[in-house]
């Protein structure tokens, strides 16, 4: 890196904090610390929100998702739009006129002490590792730029996000947020501009477009109904979702960028600004990823993206074979660039046969490189069994290191930085809203003979607390997420092990008013042991668990609460809708 580009990077991390800091001050109780004493407006909602979900592992991730297995991935978002108006007009409605701090503080009302209890432990376990997760993704950049220890990065870079948010709370999150996601679409939108402008002269974006159809980079949509494919257009759909709903509707990281609202009308637009950006956002990163796929096509890529993982094959006993199948590989690469080229060559004119013969070589070309590539990725393994031969998570990266010019490496680098630390930092201050308000205040907290001003700087304190330990908790579980492969893959896994028992605790309370706490528990405790049964014994799609677990929780509350031992408490609660 260049010292432009270090300048760029080191300002923007530098300025993001400070203004944290600055825009965070002045919170004397909990409504200004972890709600921001409700005074935001939908536009910084709507940026808040979409910062809080597009952490790193979006940036860099998902890029490399669409370069190794095209546009399938958008369909996950497919049902975000549906669950944004459903949510809308129920959930928000509901969180606003309790006035509640967490979305658990309503399962009390509705159910019992244990069910809020329950539903707010699995949120903290869940968001506790996801956030681990947020701060791996930018520590393994800086761990391959500069050889650091990614333990030790790791470490940095938590403090480095606790810093603003212990400080000044959901004020310096949804502030800094706006400004983080400004730097995001400047970095991405950059970085996008100048992958075009890469491409050969004699190769137009049309043309690109062409070569990453063919070479099934834009599968966007898929119709097909397979429960073990990850990603098809009804998997999407409805798993996808439950999985909004949950995330969105019951998550606290969420749940609380929109109680900042000052009305609901100010919350909804936040929510439903989201689900028209989202699903066109995250079609744009994967098409960003397939065109770097198509830039590789006509510039030599490597064998195998991530470098620590060639090293130490190279350096070790099969150093040799792997450095033969790089020469296999180079020279098929430069076979499948020519018959691009051919290909393009041959959309020009009017013969569809010649067209039709292109396609076919061009396709047996990338058939062969791909062969040669997993015998080259068994090497790696062969060599370092715990190698997980997945590259993934580098092929974006490596694109930005080799091929931007200077400057713009640190722009871009400073949007991946920005994502991390927007989604980090709503990801520990909903933690410490759940730890300070579900726990804290419930359970613990003693007001008897005491001040109310003393109370409220208190809670304060404890909410700064909390926000450090679950930043410590997060940067300890981050030293496992090198072992998960793709990032954007594992944090939607882990995701839907929890989100869709929590769902079905939170439909339950909405619309089956005859079902009781007791019954709604048990429930839950039988549908996350079958989601986990999904996950430990069955080969189906994780999107599908946040369907399993939902419903689980739906039937067998409804079931139990036939039952006299199980009655349901009285219907006429003001906490339903």
């Amino acid at each position: 890196m260049s010292s432009l580009d270090w300048l760029v990077l080191g300002a923007s991390l530098v300025g993001i904090v400070l203004y944290g800091v600055w825009k965070g001050r002045g919170n004397r109780d909990l409504g200004g610390y972890l709600l921001a004493d409700r005074t935001m407006r939908w536009h910084t909602i709507t940026l808040s929100i979409m910062a809080t979900q597009a952490s790193a592992i979006t940036f860099l991730s998902t890029p490399g998702q669409g370069f190794a297995d095209g546009m399938r991935f958008v369909q996950f978002y497919f049902g975000l739009p549906l669950a944004m108006i459903v949510l809308s007009a129920t959930a928000v409605p509901i969180y606003r006129r309790l006035r509640v701090y967490t979305a658990y503080e309503y399962l009390e009302g509705r159910f019992d002490t244990k069910t809020r209890s329950l539903a707010a432990l699995l949120f903290l376990v869940q968001r506790g590792l996801a956030a681990g997760l947020t701060i791996y993704a930018p520590s393994l950049i800086l761990s391959v730029l500069l050889g650091w220890n990614i333990h030790l990065t790791c470490l940095a870079l938590g403090a480095f996000v606790v810093i603003y948010t212990a400080s000044g709370g959901a004020k310096a999150v949804n502030h800094t947020q706006v400004v983080q996601m400004l730097i995001i679409f400047g970095g991405i939108g950059t970085a996008f501009v100048l992958i075009l402008t890469s491409l050969p002269p004699d190769v137009s974006f049309l043309d690109a477009v062409r070569v990453a159809g063919v070479m099934g980079r834009l599968n966007a949509v898929d119709y097909s109904f397979d429960l073990q494919n990850r990603y098809n257009i009804w998997s999407g759909l409805i798993g996808g979702f439950f999985l909004a709903l949950s995330y969105f509707g019951t998550d606290q990281s969420q749940v609380g960028r929109y109680l900042t609202g000052r009305s609901v009308t100010q919350s909804r637009l936040g929510l439903l600004m989201n689900g028209i950006v989202k699903v066109p956002m995250q079609f744009s990163i994967l098409f960003l990823g397939a065109m770097v796929f198509v830039f590789y096509v006509f510039s030599s890529p490597p064998v195998f993206f991530n470098p620590v993982d060639v090293k130490k094959v190279e350096a070790g006993a099969h150093g040799d074979a792997f450095r033969a199948e790089e020469n296999r590989y180079r020279a098929a690469t430069e076979v499948r660039s020519d018959r691009a080229r051919a290909y393009i060559a041959a959309r020009r004119t009017d013969d569809r046969a010649m067209v039709a013969a292109a396609e076919r070589a061009l396709t047996d070309a990338q058939t062969e490189a791909e062969a040669i590539r997993a015998e080259a990725v068994a090497l790696i393994r062969k060599d370092n069994p715990a190698s997980q031969g997945s590259d993934t998570n580098y092929v974006f990266l490596n694109f930005v290191m080799h091929h931007l010019p200077a400057g713009v490496i640190g722009l871009v680098l400073a949007a991946i930085f920005a994502a991390s630390m927007s989604s980090t930092s709503a990801e520990l201050n909903a933690l410490s809203s759940t730890t300070s308000v579900d726990i804290y205040r419930r359970f613990l907290e003693r007001r008897g003979g005491i001040a109310p001003e003393v109370v409220a700087r208190r809670e304060v304190l404890v909410s700064k607390v909390a926000t450090v330990f679950w930043g410590a908790f997060a940067i300890a579980f981050a030293e496992f997420a090198s072992r998960l492969g793709s990032l954007i893959e594992a944090v939607n896994i882990l995701g839907s092990l929890f989100y869709g028992t929590i769902l079905g605790i939170f439909l339950t309370a909405f619309y089956l008013k005859r079902v009781g706490g007791t019954a709604v528990f048990v429930a839950a405790l039988i549908a996350e042991a079958a989601v986990v049964a999904c996950f430990l014994f069955t080969t189906i799609s994780f999107l599908w668990y946040n369907v399993v677990g939902c419903l689980c929780v739906v039937a067998f509350s409804l079931a139990m609460s036939v039952r006299p031992t199980m009655g349901a408490r009285p219907t006429s609660s003001p906490s339903t809708p």
